[in-house]
């Protein structure tokens, strides 16, 4: 046994409330070091009543190590704790300071959780985890009122700069709204909508006013609505790190330099404010002069911003926030801007944009979830780029799966491309067959996923600008037969909860190979899903309960021999199997 490896810490990720009631408890060891682990738990003030050995199940994996979890219900919310670790024969208790052969006889040396504090418990939304959201790019979704056009407009479709414009707006999305019920869509995050100078709005120039060439207050009411009474939740792109150069106090302190009452609003190193050698004088989004980077410390800032926060919740009813470049700005500010929008609306969904591991982000005083881009790149890895066998998509998987709290992970926003990335399409080389197969993993995995607009239609794109091309609205111009796939996928999804909320484990995950199939449960219901990530036919060989199990996206049907199921698939063909009654 290596206890070199053995790992734990209270909090965290390690030791935390899941609700009132529920402590859950990790351990990290070497992979397939241990044939079985317990938590040795109970009421420091009653230990001899309370004692008892808690099994704990492998629920993840990686290259390097395994991790065992356990619930456990305190009594009374409080909670001492070690472990029983076996290899075999070999017994070893871990206590929080050392390892020892022996059984602790008192709890003094042991892990804690003090107690279990509902104002600490790590609460999401609900609905998340029920949620299909389709991220919208307002400038360039649809022209559902040409009278309010910026000067200049080129006609729809045309080829997208980083400084044109088509007449996107709001209204157009109202337009549209039938498109989305009929894929199934049930969330929209909508790219910035605010008054700005660009296309792409992330240069703000007011927070209080939808830009007029997407509408106004009374057209985003209206928008928001009919999106509610379609059964679609609405999120904002919230821009705090930064505003746009014609944000009016930025615009005081340009023209006043450090007599502006403004000055402080801001990051500046060095006046008068300018740009030497491509650098600013005052901080900003990377170097993007356009951009001048907000002081969110400064008690002027957080009280405009965290009003702007709770203005567009209660007033227009919006349902949460995504907020860019979330990882530049301070934690004492989101902090406090997740109590203002939490006591504004306790459903509202937070989502920061993060592109790595954000667990500091993640501790239930912040974040609901983030920009799940790590998910995004072990997908494209195993399926587009060629980079990770089956076996290394698991284990990378199973790290995500350890990183966070599992409510984070059961509301992780997971995309596959976005008006930051080249298109799935394009990622794919066109290769409908690949894209298919990265939305079949992202669709029977856990949190929300996302589609891209036109992604469904079979838009392609390259990175900016090329990712942010016109939707195609021309229905003989529209691939059909892709619309119909993710229609079947998101329902595919909704019919079967396991899918949803369901833990995962790893049935085949073939290491130098790409066989991949996996095993989502929830209570007694069980759903397989097999992959064949290869240019040719594969046969999957799973164990299986049960004789007759049937296909939910394709409706074949197969039976079980001697507990296994064979299940041949075409070149990058898949299979998401229910067991019939």
């Amino acid at each position: 046994m290596l206890l070199e490896a053995v790992y734990h810490r209270p909090k965290l990720n390690w030791s935390y409330a899941y609700d009132r009631e529920t402590v859950h408890l990790r351990l990290r060891a070497k992979r397939d070091d241990l044939t079985e682990a317990y938590a040795f738990a109970g009421d420091k003030y009653m230990w001899d009543q309370s004692k008892e050995l808690v099994p704990m199940s492998k629920f993840a994996s990686d290259d390097l190590f395994d991790y065992w979890q356990c619930a456990v219900k305190p009594p009374l919310r409080r909670l001492k704790y070690g472990f029983l670790l076996k290899d075999g024969q070999t017994e070893i208790w871990m206590t929080e300071n050392d390892f020892s052969g022996e059984r602790p006889a008192t709890p003094e040396r042991l892990f804690e959780y003090p107690f279990i504090n509902p104002a600490d418990i790590f609460h999401v939304p609900e609905w998340v985890k029920d949620t299909v959201f389709y991220q919208i790019f307002p400038e360039r979704f649809a022209n559902g009122d040409p009278g309010n056009d910026p000067e200049g407009v080129l006609p729809w479709g045309g080829k997208p700069e980083r400084d044109n414009f088509f007449g996107g707006d709001l209204q157009g999305v109202i337009d549209h709204l039938d498109h989305l019920s009929e894929l199934g869509v049930t969330g929209i995050y909508f790219t910035p909508v605010f008054e700005a100078t660009t296309n792409h709005k992330y240069d703000t120039a007011d927070y209080m006013k939808i830009d007029p060439h997407f509408g106004d207050i009374d057209t985003v009411k209206r928008l928001v609505k009919a999106c509610h009474d379609r059964g679609i939740r609405v999120l904002f792109d919230a821009v705090f790190n930064h505003s746009g150069k014609t944000f009016a106090p930025f615009v005081d302190v340009m023209e006043k330099g450090e007599a502006s009452r403004y000055k402080d609003w801001f990051s500046v190193r060095q006046f008068p404010l300018e740009v030497k050698d491509g650098v600013p004088s005052y901080d900003t989004f990377a170097f993007e002069p356009l951009m001048p980077k907000l002081n969110t410390d400064n008690p002027e800032v957080k009280e405009y911003l965290l009003n702007v926060a709770e203005f567009w919740i209660k007033e227009v009813g919006i349902d949460g926030w995504r907020l860019d470049v979330a990882d530049e700005v301070d934690h004492r500010f989101w902090r406090e801007f997740r109590n203002t929008v939490k006591t504004a609306n306790p459903d509202a969904y937070i989502l920061g944009e993060i592109w790595h591991e954000s667990s500091p982000w993640l501790q239930g005083d912040q974040f609901d979830a983030v920009m799940n881009y790590p998910f995004t790149d072990a997908v494209l890895d195993y399926v587009v780029h060629g980079k990770l066998d089956a076996k290394g998509f698991a284990d990378v998987i199973g790290k995500q799966l350890a990183r966070y709290p599992q409510q984070a992970s059961e509301v992780a926003f997971n995309l596959l491309d976005s008006h930051d990335t080249p298109r799935l399409l394009t990622l794919c080389e066109g290769d409908k067959r690949k894209m298919k197969l990265a939305a079949l993993f992202q669709f029977t995995y856990g949190g929300t996923p996302c589609i891209y607009y036109g992604d469904e239609i079979g838009l392609d794109g390259e990175l900016d600008p090329g990712c942010r091309k016109c939707m195609e609205w021309d229905r003989d111009k529209q691939d059909q037969d892709l619309f119909a796939f993710y229609r079947k996928l998101i329902a595919v999804r909704k019919e079967l909860a396991p899918l949803r909320t369901g833990s995962i484990s790893f049935l085949i995950a073939e290491e130098g190979g790409s066989k991949l199939a996996y095993e989502r449960k929830l209570g007694r219901d069980s759903v397989l899903v097999l992959l064949n990530n290869y240019d040719a036919s594969q046969t999957l060989e799973v164990p299986a309960a049960g004789q007759a199990w049937r296909d939910a996206m394709g409706g074949q049907a197969y039976e079980t021999e001697g507990g296994k199921l064979a299940v041949k698939l075409p070149a990058y063909g898949y299979a998401v199997l229910k067991r019939e009654n």
